[in-house]
């Protein structure tokens, strides 16, 4: 069974606290390589908001639900925590990964979601992703950001900082 193509139209999540320190996560498959969650939609129709709620729980654990089932879980945010920041970049796919995509696809557009969270959420790597992670203020995480859109969005923290 083949592989489908990535869609090439992503989130990315930067996680953070009300003290502006941010989450990153180091790659597993790129060691040295930190970031912030990122993913793609699954299906060409899939909300954006419900890609980035996806993302987060897959990389780091966190449930981001309003859900009463999940009420008292430690790992759960509330849905009023993930803001969509109205920013979208679109960059070049890295040589190393345009395989994931579909012939011809160079580009990607990525849309910046921020996710405040308590310093003590816990944080649940998926393995095969991710090696560690780690908190930092916000300026020395984004010096730790591979990416350069990812840099950026952290630097943009302050202006979107949500109150608790």
């Amino acid at each position: 069974m083949t592989k489908p193509y990535k869609i090439p139209e992503s989130v990315l999540v930067v996680i953070y606290t009300v003290e502006l320190d941010v989450l990153l996560i180091e790659r597993a498959d790129r060691p040295g390589y930190w970031q912030s969650v990122t993913g793609s939609k699954d299906s060409v129709d899939e909300p954006l908001r419900e890609t980035a709620v996806r993302e987060v729980f897959e990389e780091t654990g966190i449930l981001v639900s309003d859900d009463e089932q999940y009420a008292g879980r430690a790992e759960r945010v509330s849905q009023d925590k993930l803001c969509d920041w109205g920013l979208a970049n679109v960059y070049e796919i890295y040589p190393v990964w345009r395989h994931r995509y579909a012939p011809g696809i160079t580009r990607n557009t990525e849309h910046v979601f921020g996710l405040q969270v308590q310093r003590d959420t816990p944080v649940t790597l998926a393995p095969r992703e991710h090696l560690q992670f780690i908190w930092l203020p916000y300026r020395e995480a984004a010096d730790k950001c591979f990416s350069p859109s990812n840099a950026e969005a952290v630097l943009q923290l302050p202006k979107y900082l949500r109150s608790p």
